[in-house]
Order: C-alpha cells, then structure tokens, then sequence
C-alpha cells in the first residue's frame, strides 16, 4: 500500500497523484507539493510510473478556480481588448491577479518553465518544455513537447490537435484559452426589412 501525503510536505522529486480527483503533480526537486490544481485537494500518493492510468483533467479545473459565469467574464474583457487592439490568434490566460494575452504571430510558440519558453510559466506542474502553438495553414495546433504531466484540450489529453475559439488548454496547474478574433464589421449596417416597424 502507498503511503499518503498531504500538500505541505516536503515530498521530493517525482509524480503524485490526487486521491481525490486523479490530478498528478510532478516535482523536480525537494520541492513541498501544492494543494491539488483540480480539485483544492490536500491527499496525495506517489504515483507510479508504471501505472496504466493518465494524470486526469477535469471541465471545472481552472488555475484560478473561477466560476464559469466569472471566467465567461474575463474572456469578454479579454476579447474586448483584443478587438481594440489588434485582432488575431491570442493565448489568454491569468497570472498572479493580471489578465494576460500573447499574440500567436510567429510559426512557433513555445510554453514551458524553461527561460526560452516564449510563455513562462516558472511552476512544477510545468515542464521546462511543455507545449508548441504551431500556426499552419490548416490552421492553430497545439503539440505536447514531451511534457511530464501532458496537454489538455478541453478537458481530454492530446498529443496535437487543431485550436478552435474558445478552446481551453490546460498545461500544468495553467488554463489558457485560444482566441481568433476577427475585426468588427463596420458599426454602419443595413437592416433586416422585416425587423423593420412604422408607424400607423
């Protein structure tokens, strides 16, 4: 049987999983494990590294444990200043309290802990070469760069995958969304005939 620990304790390098929600955390050195970034759980054993099953990832995991009504929010702010900027492909994520966006105008775009990373996320949940935003002309992909605790979409694992608007990626205790914000038609608009009223 393996013996539980509880965030806090100076665990060591290693994964250990969540009892509560399967959540792995790794560490890379005699670092103290964190409350689980899933579930705010306090439980943890040391996962195997042979163990058939995945780190898990949750639809409610969020970095910041937002509501959805409270991130549907920031994500509008996000957009809005997008839009009054300059519209395109955007990461946009939260750190340390500051809404943050990164504009996706190169081919490569690397995350990770590493101080190349082009979005540094400096957290052991994190490997030092995490994940690739690649933009091809079939569109954004996002690429596990071999990472030790994976690359979510949307909740599900991916070794690649094509990023729509609104995706979510989870890279680490990290949620970031995928933005492709097209420019504001103009304000000038003809109206619907039929949406039309006059007076009688």
């Amino acid at each position: 049987m393996m013996d539980s620990l509880t965030s806090g304790t100076i665990a060591g390098a290693g994964s250990f999983r969540c009892r509560r929600c399967g959540y792995v955390l790794t560490l890379t050195g005699s670092e103290e494990l964190t409350d689980c970034p899933g579930c705010a759980g306090r439980d943890f054993v040391r996962a195997s590294l042979f163990s058939a099953g995945r780190p898990q990832a949750h639809g409610t995991t969020l970095a910041d444990h937002r509501s959805p009504i409270a991130r549907k929010t920031w994500l509008e702010e996000a957009r809005e200043r997008i839009v009054a900027t300059q519209p395109g492909e955007y990461l946009a994520y939260e750190e340390s309290g500051e809404l943050r966006t990164v504009a996706l105008t190169r081919e490569w775009t690397r995350i990770g802990r590493s101080l190349a990373a082009d979005v540094r996320f400096d957290d052991p949940t994190v490997s030092r070469r995490h994940a690739l935003i690649v933009r091809q002309p079939d569109g954004v992909r996002v690429l596990d760069d071999r990472s030790l605790n994976g690359v979510f979409v949307n909740g599900a694992r991916v070794d690649g995958q094509v990023l729509k608007d609104g995706d979510e990626i989870l890279v680490g205790r990290y949620l970031l969304s995928f933005l492709d914000v097209v420019p504001q038609p103009d304000a000038v608009s003809v109206p619907d005939p039929k949406s039309l009223h006059t007076a009688g």
